[in-house]
């Protein structure tokens, strides 16, 4: 991610526009802050954002409709809706409209920026996610570590390409279930157990420096040191 990157935030309220913005800034972006749907598309006109982060929720046009006409109007610029609405259909009428992410309020700050950099990343051709040397490609799937390469399961791969989106932070398994299995009927924080479980076998060989860890009382994190 390149400093200076420029990213619009389209949201109505004040306490969450106070927090975030100040957030990006600190992160490196240049911030450009829209109230409404139809300020949010002109500010898109004027500010040309590379990325946006998007409420559904918005007064005199909501996010979709805003998403709608940016999409219709020839704009690829990557889009991250939020809602507060844990509702699966507001998620996928979002992404049939090209949306790129969601997140569901409330949602925390590393996890929005983890979102952002990652969509930045496919954008500028940065595709390579790396933990000391482990090597997740997010265009192909394909893993590898060292000169091994590892073999996974559509779920596995998920997983461990969220716990590289956020190398060393501690992530719960709460966390895991809403981001890797999106609350799938019937998931318990078991599964996330048996999954790290299978990651270990095959990331972690004999011999090898251990990359994940389990944070007793907290999640698990993905970290080299």
């Amino acid at each position: 991610m390149r400093a200076g990157t420029r990213v619009l935030l389209v949201e109505d309220d004040p306490s969450i526009v106070g927090f975030v913005e100040p957030e990006l800034r600190r992160a490196g972006f240049q911030v450009s802050c829209a109230y409404d749907g139809l300020s949010g598309l002109e500010e898109a006109r004027v500010f040309v954002p590379e990325l946006v982060v998007l409420d559904i929720m918005l007064p005199k046009l909501d996010g979709v409709g805003v998403l709608k006409r940016l999409r219709q109007g020839g704009s690829r610029v990557p889009v991250v809706m939020l809602t507060a609405r844990d509702a699966t259909m507001d998620k996928v009428h979002s992404l049939d409209l090209g949306a790129d992410d969601y997140l569901t309020k409330p949602f925390e700050m590393d996890e929005l920026l983890a979102r952002m950099r990652a969509l930045l990343r496919r954008v500028e051709g940065e595709e390579i996610l790396r933990v000391a040397d482990l090597e997740v490609n997010t265009a192909t799937r394909e893993v590898r570590r060292g000169e091994r390469q590892i073999a996974l399961t559509a779920r596995e791969y998920d997983l461990l390409e969220y716990m590289a989106l956020n190398p060393r932070r501690v992530l719960s398994r709460d966390l895991l279930l809403s981001r890797v299995w999106d609350r799938e009927f019937g998931v318990t924080g078991n599964a996330v157990e048996v999954y790290i479980a299978y990651l270990r076998k095959k990331v972690d060989a004999p011999g090898e420096r251990k990359l994940i860890h389990t944070i007793r009382g907290a999640g698990y994190a993905l970290k080299g040191t």
